[in-house]
């Protein structure tokens, strides 16, 4: 079975290698300032893929896949009954399956559990009014491993995954994206972004920029050699990425920083060495 780690407090919301929020407030005065710096903006990926694919049976035995919600915005919530996070969101996404019902579709994912009976009983106590299925292990692989809970992904009514949210979520979030996706009106800006593998890992091979790497003193074109090599080596971490992946979904993670600062290092120190055993110019030479 593929271990999940509990996220505690504030998730976070993949918002890519984002631009920063709107700076024009900082030339006005402190209360411009404040404002700006307090605007509501939500995120989406500017040229979303089609989310992976599924059927699974809830825990009444009825089938479940992203087909049956079609036209509608979908929740896609990766949880367990013994995270933290996840029961402490669950009172939200009652309230807001309640007033979106015909329009939004929350899949809740049982993940990392054995007792579908125990999922069943707490669900009912809990007086969820949503989708319960059991998560099964390729279904997570698709989504990218669900290497924390809860972990969800934000479907608009076409398929596509916008958004990808890890750690316990403003509810409220929540709701200005679904309101976005409906087309209502929300008081929020909304930006896109390119999914460089904040959504889907295997997009890493996009980015230009990796959490925690210092390219600065690379040229373009060494730039360029290093972002290759990232992309096709592993880490030694144990988590089956390449070190491109692995800075992404693992900020953290010291062992895939160590081996991309390694790389850089390797492509500046190459270069170098080349350019001190290359023959002179025939224009110097006799």
């Amino acid at each position: 079975m593929i271990g999940a780690i509990v996220l505690c407090g504030w998730g976070q919301t993949q918002t890519a290698h984002a631009d920063p929020g709107n700076a024009t407030g900082l030339k006005h005065d402190a209360q411009l300032a404040q404002d700006a710096s307090a605007e509501n903006v939500i995120r989406f990926v500017k040229n979303p893929d089609a989310a992976p694919a599924f059927q699974v049976n809830d825990l009444d035995g009825r089938p479940v896949s992203l087909a049956d919600a079609k036209g509608k915005v979908v929740l896609l919530n990766f949880w367990a009954t013994w995270c933290g996070p996840c029961r402490a969101e669950i009172p939200d996404l009652i309230d807001l399956q309640k007033r979106y019902a015909d329009r939004l579709e929350i899949i809740a994912l049982a993940t990392d559990e054995d007792d579908a009976d125990e999922v069943r009983r707490f669900a009912l106590k809990s007086g969820i009014n949503y989708r319960v299925a059991m998560a099964p292990d390729d279904v997570r692989r698709s989504y990218g491993g669900i290497a924390a809970l809860p972990t969800a992904f934000v479907i608009d009514s076409q398929g596509r995954i916008v958004q990808k949210h890890i750690g316990l979520n403003d509810p409220a979030i929540y709701e200005v994206e679904v309101k976005a996706m409906l087309g209502e009106p929300v008081n929020a800006k909304i930006e896109y972004f390119d999914d460089n593998g904040q959504i889907f890992l295997k997009n890493a091979e996009k980015a230009t920029e990796l959490p925690g790497v210092d390219f600065s003193k690379l040229t373009a074109r060494q730039k360029t050699i290093a972002l290759r090599r990232m992309n096709a080596e592993s880490c030694d971490c144990g988590c089956k990425l390449t070190l491109a992946q692995c800075r992404i979904n693992d900020t953290p993670c010291r062992v895939s920083l160590a081996l991309t600062a390694k790389v850089v290092s390797q492509v500046a120190h190459s270069d170098a060495t080349k350019a001190a055993t290359k023959p002179a110019n025939s224009s110097q030479q006799n």
